[in-house]
């Protein structure tokens, strides 16, 4: 991997540029595809297209996203949804210098709340 230009701005060690940057990634899924219209049939679409767009990021290693179909209910005479925030996962791992963040976007029903948080990091806490 190519050193990072954007290293020196900040502050912390590898692991917690990592895990901000996880943060700032499943921030930006939530943020800017919940309310999109979707049927059943363009589910699958969706998801490619937000994975696509989230591994153009800066430090991006891997990205998956589901959605519900089990929760998907298109209505009205035009049978679509909007996809709504218990519908949507996403896991995201980032990956700079010597450490890797993976953290989870899903609904919680317990909560109900569309839970983000961290799963697994790695790595030293070191800056290069």
């Amino acid at each position: 991997m190519a050193r990072d230009p954007t290293n020196a701005y900040f502050a912390g060690s590898d692991r917690d540029r990592a895990v901000f940057e996880a943060g700032v990634k499943l921030g930006a899924i939530f943020h800017q595809y919940v309310g999109v219209p979707l049927t059943r049939a363009t589910a699958g679409e969706l998801e490619r297209t937000i994975e696509a767009a989230t591994r153009v990021q800066p430090l991006v290693e891997d990205v998956r996203v589901r959605i519900d179909r089990k929760r998907l209910r298109a209505r009205g005479p035009y049978h679509y949804t909007s996809l709504s925030e218990d519908m949507l996962q996403a896991e995201v791992t980032i990956r700079t210098g010597g450490a890797r963040a993976t953290a989870v976007l899903r609904y919680v029903p317990e909560l109900d709340y569309p839970l983000m948080y961290l799963k697994d990091v790695r790595g030293a806490p070191t800056k290069p």
